[in-house]
Protein backbone atom coordinates (compact mmCIF):
# COMPACT_ATOMS: atom_id res chain seq x y z
CA UNK A 1 0.00 0.00 0.00
CA UNK A 2 2.30 2.66 -1.40
CA UNK A 3 3.17 4.77 -4.48
CA UNK A 4 -1.17 4.43 -4.84
CA UNK A 5 -1.65 8.21 -6.20
CA UNK A 6 -1.08 8.72 -9.68
CA UNK A 7 1.45 11.37 -8.83
CA UNK A 8 3.76 9.26 -6.70
CA UNK A 9 3.78 6.54 -8.95
CA UNK A 10 4.65 8.25 -12.14
CA UNK A 11 7.39 10.25 -9.87
CA UNK A 12 8.74 6.82 -9.16
CA UNK A 13 8.10 5.21 -12.68
CA UNK A 14 9.68 8.15 -14.58
CA UNK A 15 13.01 7.38 -13.56
CA UNK A 16 12.27 3.75 -13.64
CA UNK A 17 11.46 3.69 -17.05
CA UNK A 18 15.02 5.89 -18.42
CA UNK A 19 16.44 3.46 -16.18
CA UNK A 20 15.11 0.33 -17.51
CA UNK A 21 14.92 1.23 -21.63
CA UNK A 22 17.40 -0.86 -22.62
CA UNK A 23 16.50 -3.85 -20.73
CA UNK A 24 15.31 -6.50 -23.24
CA UNK A 25 15.94 -9.80 -21.90
CA UNK A 26 14.70 -9.37 -18.17
CA UNK A 27 10.69 -9.83 -18.09
CA UNK A 28 9.66 -6.69 -15.49
CA UNK A 29 6.64 -6.01 -14.14
CA UNK A 30 5.03 -3.41 -11.28
CA UNK A 31 2.35 -4.38 -9.30
CA UNK A 32 0.73 -0.98 -8.31
CA UNK A 33 -2.31 -0.20 -5.81
CA UNK A 34 -5.63 -0.67 -7.66
CA UNK A 35 -6.02 3.22 -7.34
CA UNK A 36 -2.81 3.84 -9.71
CA UNK A 37 -3.24 0.90 -12.17
CA UNK A 38 -4.99 3.55 -14.69
CA UNK A 39 -2.48 5.98 -14.72
CA UNK A 40 0.32 3.61 -15.00
CA UNK A 41 -1.21 1.64 -17.61
CA UNK A 42 -1.02 4.64 -19.85
CA UNK A 43 2.16 5.93 -18.81
CA UNK A 44 4.33 2.62 -19.62
CA UNK A 45 2.50 2.06 -22.75
CA UNK A 46 5.14 1.26 -25.79
CA UNK A 47 7.73 0.12 -22.97
CA UNK A 48 9.16 -3.38 -21.54
CA UNK A 49 7.83 -3.03 -18.48
CA UNK A 50 4.24 -4.66 -17.41
CA UNK A 51 1.70 -4.28 -14.92
CA UNK A 52 0.23 -6.62 -12.45
CA UNK A 53 -2.11 -6.09 -9.78
CA UNK A 54 -1.33 -6.97 -6.18
CA UNK A 55 -4.87 -9.18 -5.38
CA UNK A 56 -8.24 -9.89 -7.48
CA UNK A 57 -11.29 -12.07 -6.98
CA UNK A 58 -12.19 -15.41 -8.16
CA UNK A 59 -15.79 -13.71 -9.18
CA UNK A 60 -16.15 -11.89 -12.88
CA UNK A 61 -19.17 -9.92 -11.70
CA UNK A 62 -21.61 -9.70 -8.86
CA UNK A 63 -22.56 -8.16 -5.10
CA UNK A 64 -19.43 -8.14 -3.75
CA UNK A 65 -18.97 -4.76 -2.81
CA UNK A 66 -14.66 -4.19 -2.20
CA UNK A 67 -13.71 -6.74 -4.38
CA UNK A 68 -12.08 -6.13 -7.52
CA UNK A 69 -13.13 -8.48 -10.66
CA UNK A 70 -10.46 -10.13 -13.03
CA UNK A 71 -12.04 -8.88 -16.09
CA UNK A 72 -12.07 -4.98 -15.10
CA UNK A 73 -7.82 -5.82 -14.24
CA UNK A 74 -7.47 -7.68 -18.04
CA UNK A 75 -9.68 -4.61 -19.46
CA UNK A 76 -7.25 -1.93 -17.94
CA UNK A 77 -4.70 -3.65 -19.18
CA UNK A 78 -2.79 -5.82 -16.84
CA UNK A 79 -1.23 -8.85 -17.47
CA UNK A 80 0.21 -10.43 -14.25
CA UNK A 81 -1.81 -11.05 -10.82
CA UNK A 82 -0.08 -11.78 -7.15
CA UNK A 83 -1.96 -14.18 -5.39
CA UNK A 84 -2.02 -15.46 -1.76
CA UNK A 85 0.79 -13.09 -0.83
CA UNK A 86 1.86 -14.22 2.34
CA UNK A 87 0.02 -10.69 3.64
CA UNK A 88 -3.25 -11.72 2.22
CA UNK A 89 -2.56 -15.09 4.09
CA UNK A 90 -1.04 -13.81 7.25
CA UNK A 91 -3.31 -10.88 7.89
CA UNK A 92 -6.45 -11.30 6.07
CA UNK A 93 -6.69 -15.11 6.50
CA UNK A 94 -6.65 -16.32 2.89
CA UNK A 95 -6.61 -20.17 2.55
CA UNK A 96 -5.25 -22.40 -0.14
CA UNK A 97 -8.46 -23.17 -0.86
CA UNK A 98 -9.63 -19.45 -1.77
CA UNK A 99 -5.62 -18.90 -3.68
CA UNK A 100 -6.94 -22.24 -5.63
CA UNK A 101 -10.33 -20.47 -6.94
CA UNK A 102 -8.48 -16.93 -7.81
CA UNK A 103 -6.02 -18.81 -9.38
CA UNK A 104 -8.23 -20.84 -11.31
CA UNK A 105 -10.32 -17.72 -12.52
CA UNK A 106 -7.22 -15.53 -13.01
CA UNK A 107 -5.87 -18.52 -15.58
CA UNK A 108 -9.55 -18.31 -17.18
CA UNK A 109 -9.58 -15.25 -18.04
CA UNK A 110 -5.80 -15.21 -18.96
CA UNK A 111 -4.04 -12.89 -16.37
CA UNK A 112 -0.61 -14.72 -15.96
CA UNK A 113 -0.55 -15.76 -12.31
CA UNK A 114 2.27 -15.29 -9.32
CA UNK A 115 1.35 -17.75 -6.50
CA UNK A 116 3.03 -17.12 -3.35
CA UNK A 117 3.82 -19.92 -1.06
CA UNK A 118 6.27 -19.90 1.94
CA UNK A 119 6.46 -20.40 5.95
CA UNK A 120 6.61 -18.49 9.11
CA UNK A 121 9.28 -18.10 11.33
CA UNK A 122 7.76 -20.38 13.77
CA UNK A 123 7.46 -23.52 11.09
CA UNK A 124 10.63 -23.01 10.01
CA UNK A 125 12.42 -23.12 13.40
CA UNK A 126 9.90 -26.35 14.34
CA UNK A 127 11.90 -28.19 10.68
CA UNK A 128 8.02 -27.73 9.52
CA UNK A 129 9.23 -25.75 6.15
CA UNK A 130 9.19 -28.90 3.88
CA UNK A 131 5.86 -29.58 5.49
CA UNK A 132 4.06 -26.50 5.09
CA UNK A 133 5.48 -25.35 1.39
CA UNK A 134 3.65 -29.12 0.34
CA UNK A 135 0.28 -28.82 1.75
CA UNK A 136 0.11 -25.13 0.26
CA UNK A 137 1.88 -26.44 -2.61
CA UNK A 138 -0.86 -29.48 -3.03
CA UNK A 139 -3.97 -27.18 -2.10
CA UNK A 140 -3.02 -24.07 -3.90
CA UNK A 141 -2.70 -25.30 -7.12
CA UNK A 142 -5.40 -27.98 -6.96
CA UNK A 143 -6.82 -29.02 -10.09
CA UNK A 144 -4.74 -27.67 -12.45
CA UNK A 145 -3.37 -28.95 -15.38
CA UNK A 146 -0.38 -29.47 -16.91
CA UNK A 147 -0.36 -26.46 -19.43
CA UNK A 148 -2.10 -24.35 -16.54
CA UNK A 149 0.78 -24.91 -13.98
CA UNK A 150 3.24 -23.68 -16.85
CA UNK A 151 1.49 -20.55 -17.35
CA UNK A 152 1.72 -19.94 -13.87
CA UNK A 153 4.74 -18.25 -11.75
CA UNK A 154 5.36 -19.50 -8.29
CA UNK A 155 6.94 -17.14 -5.62
CA UNK A 156 8.60 -18.83 -2.40
CA UNK A 157 8.47 -16.56 -0.02
CA UNK A 158 9.73 -17.23 3.49
CA UNK A 159 7.69 -15.16 5.47
CA UNK A 160 10.26 -14.87 8.13
CA UNK A 161 12.04 -12.85 5.98
CA UNK A 162 9.52 -9.90 4.37
CA UNK A 163 9.98 -6.74 5.42
CA UNK A 164 12.68 -7.75 8.63
CA UNK A 165 15.68 -7.03 6.81
CA UNK A 166 16.17 -11.24 7.07
CA UNK A 167 17.08 -12.86 4.12
CA UNK A 168 16.99 -16.72 3.43
CA UNK A 169 21.22 -16.97 2.36
CA UNK A 170 20.86 -18.17 -1.66
CA UNK A 171 21.70 -22.02 -0.02
CA UNK A 172 18.92 -21.64 1.88
CA UNK A 173 16.54 -20.15 -0.82
CA UNK A 174 17.75 -22.66 -3.30
CA UNK A 175 16.87 -25.46 -1.54
CA UNK A 176 13.35 -24.50 -1.22
CA UNK A 177 13.51 -23.70 -4.53
CA UNK A 178 14.56 -27.14 -5.33
CA UNK A 179 12.17 -28.89 -3.22
CA UNK A 180 9.34 -26.95 -4.94
CA UNK A 181 10.79 -28.01 -8.52
CA UNK A 182 10.90 -31.45 -7.62
CA UNK A 183 7.31 -31.30 -5.77
CA UNK A 184 5.80 -30.50 -9.27
CA UNK A 185 8.02 -33.08 -10.83
CA UNK A 186 6.28 -35.61 -8.28
CA UNK A 187 2.87 -34.17 -9.68
CA UNK A 188 3.09 -33.09 -13.43
CA UNK A 189 6.44 -34.27 -14.34
CA UNK A 190 9.90 -33.36 -14.73
CA UNK A 191 9.11 -31.25 -18.44
CA UNK A 192 6.49 -29.47 -16.45
CA UNK A 193 8.49 -28.89 -13.31
CA UNK A 194 11.89 -27.37 -15.70
CA UNK A 195 9.80 -25.25 -17.53
CA UNK A 196 8.02 -23.62 -14.47
CA UNK A 197 9.27 -20.08 -13.02
CA UNK A 198 9.33 -19.95 -9.54
CA UNK A 199 10.76 -16.98 -8.14
CA UNK A 200 12.22 -15.91 -4.74
CA UNK A 201 10.83 -12.99 -2.39
CA UNK A 202 11.85 -12.54 0.77
CA UNK A 203 13.93 -8.93 1.46
CA UNK A 204 15.38 -9.01 -2.03
CA UNK A 205 18.06 -6.05 -1.99
CA UNK A 206 20.51 -4.65 -4.61
CA UNK A 207 23.42 -6.70 -2.80
CA UNK A 208 21.85 -10.04 -2.38
CA UNK A 209 20.11 -9.80 -5.87
CA UNK A 210 23.15 -11.39 -7.75
CA UNK A 211 23.70 -14.45 -5.32
CA UNK A 212 20.45 -15.66 -5.63
CA UNK A 213 19.60 -14.89 -9.02
CA UNK A 214 22.75 -17.32 -9.75
CA UNK A 215 21.28 -20.15 -8.23
CA UNK A 216 20.17 -22.31 -10.62
CA UNK A 217 16.81 -22.90 -9.65
CA UNK A 218 15.78 -19.37 -8.72
CA UNK A 219 13.85 -17.92 -11.87
CA UNK A 220 13.29 -14.56 -10.50
CA UNK A 221 12.27 -11.93 -7.68
CA UNK A 222 9.23 -10.86 -6.15
CA UNK A 223 10.60 -7.41 -5.16
CA UNK A 224 8.67 -5.67 -2.16
CA UNK A 225 9.85 -2.67 -0.32
CA UNK A 226 13.14 -2.84 -2.76
CA UNK A 227 10.86 -1.97 -5.71
CA UNK A 228 9.63 1.28 -4.22
CA UNK A 229 13.29 3.23 -4.80
CA UNK A 230 13.71 3.27 -9.15
CA UNK A 231 17.66 3.11 -8.44
CA UNK A 232 17.64 -0.04 -6.14
CA UNK A 233 15.19 -2.06 -8.08
CA UNK A 234 17.35 -1.13 -11.45
CA UNK A 235 19.90 -2.75 -9.64
CA UNK A 236 17.57 -5.77 -8.83
CA UNK A 237 17.23 -5.88 -12.27
CA UNK A 238 20.65 -5.71 -13.77
CA UNK A 239 21.78 -8.51 -11.51
CA UNK A 240 19.05 -10.35 -12.98
CA UNK A 241 20.09 -9.15 -16.35
CA UNK A 242 23.71 -10.39 -15.46
CA UNK A 243 22.98 -13.65 -13.90
CA UNK A 244 20.75 -14.57 -17.16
Amino acid sequence: MNLGTPSSAIEMLTELKRLVKDISDVEVFIAPPFTAIATVVDFLKDTNLNIGAQNMYYEEYGAFTGEISPIFLKEMGVTHIIIGHSERRTLFNETDELINKKLKKALEVGLIPIVCIGENLQERKEGKTKTIIKKQFEFSFKGLSKTELEKTIIAYEPIWAIGTGKTATPEQAEEIHLYIRDLIGDYYGDGIANNVRIQYGGSIKPDNARALFNKENIDGGLVGGASLNPQSFFKIIDAAKKSS
